[in-house]
């Protein structure tokens, strides 16, 4: 089976339609979106309503969590706060409602799908270290797990047990310096993925959050790719 594996839209509308063009030439048998659908950008009914009509897979991430009031934003800062409180305000009922059903984890034959981690997803642990991937390793039960979160394309192995997990990377906010929207395609059967790099127009989505009102250090950023 062929996955296409999209996580951290943050509602970035002119991410993820470049990113799904992108997707469309490849025919997936799958898309799988690992959450964190809103959070940061202005578009977050349009990213929710798209998600809901082209995957078969949805988790929940931390944003989504923070916008339905179910995680506290405490740990946030004061510009992923902000647009959190905003988001919340935005969400129509029927996408608060798609976001609220969601799971936090979904396993597929010999795959785990979450947004943070295997160890208590719940909590939205980062796995960045070779250190904390092994810790996880402990608690993934699946051969193979992909997550988000992190914003960081990254895959860390364990050469015992022989499973792996792979961050996919972000479409809305990528963070490694790259501007560019970042998925991952993987073919199970062969068992070889890649991510894939895409461009799209980051002023348009900059000039959209400063418009909302939102801080503008959340447009700034996207040029950078922090």
């Amino acid at each position: 089976m062929r996955f296409a594996i999209i996580s951290d839209i943050h509602a970035n509308k002119e991410a993820l339609d470049v990113v799904l063009s992108s997707i469309k030439q490849l025919q997936p048998d799958k898309i799988v979106c690992l959450g964190d659908i809103v959070g940061y950008g202005p578009d977050p009914n349009y990213c929710v309503e798209v998600v809901r009509e082209i995957a078969d897979i949805v988790v929940i991430g931390n944003h989504d969590h923070a916008a339905l009031g179910k995680t506290s934003t405490y740990t946030f800062n004061i510009y992923a706060r902000e647009a959190a409180d905003w988001t919340a305000r935005q969400l129509t009922k029927e996408n608060f409602t798609f976001l609220d059903d969601l799971k936090l984890t979904h396993s597929l034959d010999d795959i785990l799908f979450v947004h943070s981690s295997p160890y208590k997803p719940e909590t939205w642990g980062y796995i960045l270290s070779d250190f904390e991937a092994e810790w996880n390793f402990e608690y993934l039960q699946e051969r193979i797990c992909f997550i988000g979160h992190s914003h960081l394309p990254d895959e860390f192995k364990d050469e015992f047990s022989k499973k792996r997990i792979i961050n996919v990377g972000s479409i809305g906010q990528p963070r490694d310096e790259d501007p560019r929207s970042c998925y991952y395609f993987y073919d199970s059967e062969a068992d070889k993925g890649r991510w894939i790099r895409t461009e799209y127009p980051h002023q348009i989505t900059a000039k959209k959050i400063i418009q909302a009102g939102l801080p503008r250090i959340l447009a700034d950023r996207l040029a950078m790719g922090r």
